[in-house]
């Protein structure tokens, strides 16, 4: 009963104890942590913190990314390239190449995001420089390199007709690739050929480094052909990337075909389907007959020396002509088959046997006018001669193949 007593009077003790320190200055000051009597600090310039803490809401160190990344090598050129911050703003980026080339570049409206202008240098070295601060006000540096792709990789193109050139309706065009192209499909998305006679056409390869280009039928006169390449960037295989972008415009002149006819020795013209000439000729004999079918004009020699030699003729071959000068030559295949002047001794012959070794022979009238009123792209039909066709890339024997395996790859 008495151990009772005393541990009530000590409870109440202990009550008594607690009241006097409320009416001392308030429970709130004596029960106070010892960090509770000191200011709290800044968190800008505490370090970052990885978990809450008492002071302030955790403000993480920004995270800056950029593509491409850090040590990236064979990099496409025409890739997007930027720069992001994670949890802050960027406030200055430099990336410049080894030859000292500054690539400029803009900055979205929120800070997080540094964007290249435009596209890149091939077989460069690129230093990136970022700085970014996140929230608290904390900066964060960073350095990166990367590489383009390599000259080794870097693929050019060549395109026939040039820009501005004037050609007739039979001229496709030509399009030579400096590496082989095996992603066809992409290289074609690429190329984009229009014509404002509304014309659809199709590709045909020739090899991996040759595509042609045409309509179903010949262009039609006084049209033109805008042919814009876009090949920057493009993987053309194998590595390989398009370097340029580049359009260019084809005008189409007159609408101008002759058909040379073998068996009855003639040759007519027409421009824009009305006749404009018939001149006698003399074709390819037995022996060399000459090509069949379409041959279109390829280019003119006011005087052209022709060597036997060039078409396998040895000395002691009856058929062999030595060497020789023509005047008024029009070039029909890269063999060697020309509308041209013919020799003299050949003159009396126009209209009457066929005695060429392929070519198309006629009177200095007849020639100079083809030289004259006729050029790059105008067509030439041969007819009724036992004369095979001649290669489609002898020349431009496009017009030889049936449109629908024309237009299938």
């Amino acid at each position: 009963m008495a151990e009772k007593t005393t541990r009530t009077r000590w409870k109440i003790g202990a009550l008594v104890a607690a009241g006097a320190l409320v009416l001392a200055g308030g429970i709130g000051v004596a029960t106070a942590p010892s960090w509770a009597r000191s200011p709290i600090g800044s968190e800008a310039s505490a370090p970052a913190r990885a978990v809450p803490g008492f002071a302030a809401p955790v403000v993480k160190p920004v995270q800056i990314g950029a593509t491409p990344v850090d040590g990236a090598q064979h990099v496409n050129p025409a890739l997007p390239v930027e720069a992001k911050a994670a949890g802050g703003k960027i406030t200055n980026v430099s990336l410049v190449a080894d030859d000292g080339t500054e690539v400029q570049g803009t900055t979205s409206a929120d800070g997080s995001t540094w964007t290249a202008k435009g596209p890149l240098a091939f077989n460069a070295t690129y230093t990136w420089n970022f700085t970014a601060v996140d929230g608290a006000g904390r900066e964060t540096k960073k350095t990166e390199t990367f590489q383009t792709v390599p000259t080794l990789y870097e693929a050019d193109a060549a395109i026939y007709p040039q820009d501005g050139q004037q050609v007739g309706v039979a001229q496709p065009i030509e399009i030579n690739f400096s590496e082989p192209v095996t992603n066809k499909a992409a290289v074609e998305k690429a190329i984009k050929i229009t014509t404002t006679s509304h014309q659809a056409g199709a590709f045909h390869w020739y090899s991996d480094k040759k595509v042609r280009y045409r309509a179903k039928d010949f262009w039609a006169a006084h049209s033109t052909i805008t042919v814009a390449m876009n090949l920057f960037g493009v993987d053309f295989g194998g590595g390989q990337i398009g370097n340029f972008n580049k359009t260019i415009s084809i005008p189409i002149g007159d609408k101008k075909v002759a058909i040379a006819d073998a068996t009855a020795m003639k040759m007519t013209v027409s421009i824009n389907d009305k006749p404009a000439g018939s001149w006698p000729v003399t074709m390819g004999d037995k022996r060399f007959p000459s090509a069949r079918g379409y041959l279109v004009l390829m280019g003119h020699q006011r005087k052209a020396h022709f060597v036997a030699a060039t078409i396998g003729l040895k000395p002691g071959d009856p058929a062999n002509y030595g060497e020789l000068d023509v005047n008024y030559a029009t070039r029909l295949t890269w063999s060697g088959e020309f509308i041209h002047q013919a020799t003299d001794t050949a003159l009396p012959y126009l209209g009457v046997i066929n005695l060429s070794h392929g070519c198309i022979g006629m009177s200095a009238q007849g020639a100079g006018w083809v030289f004259n009123h006729m050029g790059v792209g105008d067509v030439v039909k041969v007819v009724n001669t036992k004369g095979d066709y001649a290669d489609h890339t002898d020349g431009f024997g496009d017009w030889n193949i049936p449109w629908a395996q024309y237009a299938k790859r």
